[in-house]
């Protein structure tokens, strides 16, 4: 099956994963999806092949004779879509060699070059778009649709050499959050069996623009505050009112206002206000909280601690409630002591034509968790863009090259 084909045939599937949910993966339907690929891994002569009952799907592809002693490598990509915005129903509209204007999604949507300039890099390209009512899903589609195509190749070009590879395919990266997102039941590997999956090495194709190669994350923790009001009458309230919510607004004034999202880029970390409600007698405020920097990242968490801590002396140690829990760390730290993993990406790039485009996750990965989990795992890109909303499409072009860096790195841990 040829790229384009297997990339349309999965995004038919909806497989929008959940945050209010308490099972685990958060939806039924993205095992539809997890069992269909299963079935085709089985088909196409994978060995090994299973799926759990948390809708984990892994399979083999056999070493080549000769290479049974090279490293174990695995290529990994998650099937479920955001929440934040539908994956029904999808309709894909494609563009044959793109001119590099603006891109009429519906007859009331245009995605505009002025707002998303890096559609020039995809002058030539061929190009799938949203029609503008849904997402498209290549977050992260067009990685299962790389791997799996790439793993056909493979099983039917027996004269490739390479060693034993392990394909796996996961559900929920998108939420890993139960009815309250700060009382986590599980993220999206949390229930992933190293051990079974059984890579000496691995690689996520979850990323973006044509070259990623990504080894750093931030550090990432949730922060939930609850507030405890005194309600009283306005007309008789002086000294005996507590507004919940106004004492959420100045705990929002406390954080420093140049640590927001939108002011920072690179590896600058960030507070950020990610949900809040509230009346005058009870309230919450949900951060999360990010730097790459494991120093800077504890300094932030000191000081939202402080700053809670400054208005419990104000209106009372009962008034405030912290929980502050860890949600991942930068896989850094796990990566760096086998350099071979970044430097056989690199060259499977170069070999591809492309060029490397090293640079860190403002945000996480599975790969993330799984380096943490024995399992070091940098991240590969996909040619998927503007993910999560209407604007979203991708880039077959790069996404064939994103096969050919998975096909050259089977090749490269042989020699």
């Amino acid at each position: 099956m040829e790229l384009k084909e297997r990339f349309l045939k999965y995004v038919s599937y909806d497989t929008q994963s959940s945050e209010e949910s308490t099972t685990f993966p958060s939806t039924e339907k993205q095992k539809v999806l997890l069992a269909a690929l299963r079935d085709e891994m089985e088909a196409l002569g994978m060995t090994e092949v299973t799926m759990d009952r948390y809708g984990y799907v892994m399979g083999t592809i056999p070493a080549t004779p000769g290479c049974e002693t090279a490293p174990v490598i695995g290529f990994i990509a998650h099937v479920d879509t955001s929440p934040d915005m539908s994956g029904k129903e999808v309709k894909p509209r494609i563009v044959e060699n793109y001119y590099g204007g603006d891109l009429v999604l519906n007859g009331h949507l245009t995605m505009r070059v002025a707002d998303f300039p890096e559609l020039a890099c995809f002058r030539g390209h061929t190009l799938i778009h949203t029609d503008g009512t849904t997402l498209l899903g290549a977050d992260d589609k067009a990685g299962v649709a790389e791997i799996m195509t790439a793993a056909e190749y493979l099983l039917s070009h027996p004269e490739v050499r390479h060693g034993k590879i392990r394909i796996g395919f996961t559900p929920d990266e998108e939420v890993g959050r139960g009815v309250d997102f700060f009382d986590v039941a599980a993220f999206g590997v949390d229930f992933f069996d190293v051990a079974a999956f059984g890579a000496d090495f691995a690689y996520t194709v979850d990323g973006g623009m044509e070259g990623e190669l990504e080894y750093e994350n931030f550090n990432a923790a949730s922060a939930k505050i609850e507030i405890q009001g005194r309600n009283v009458h306005p007309g008789y309230a002086k000294g005996k009112m507590i507004n919940a919510i106004e004492v959420a607004c100045e705990l929002q004034a406390l954080l420093p206002a140049d640590q927001k999202p939108q002011y920072t880029e690179g590896y600058e970390g960030f507070y950020h206000c990610v949900g809040f409600n509230g009346t005058v007698e009870q309230a919450a405020v949900s951060y999360i909280i990010r730097d790459h920097d494991s120093e800077k990242f504890e300094q932030k968490k000191v000081f939202m601690w402080a700053a809670v801590d400054l208005l419990k002396k104000k209106y009372g140690d009962e008034v405030l409630t912290l929980t502050l829990k860890d949600q991942y760390f930068n896989m850094r730290k796990m990566v760096e002591p086998h350099p071979q993993v970044i430097d056989k990406a690199l060259r499977a790039m170069e070999l591809a034509g492309v060029k490397p485009l090293v640079r860190p996750i403002r945000g996480g990965t599975d790969g993330a968790r799984l380096s943490f989990m024995g399992l070091p795992c940098p991240n590969l890109f996909t040619g998927g863009m503007n993910f999560h909303g209407k604007f979203e499409y991708c880039s077959l072009t790069t996404m064939e090259r994103a096969r050919q860096v998975i096909l050259n790195l089977a090749t490269l841990w042989a020699e």
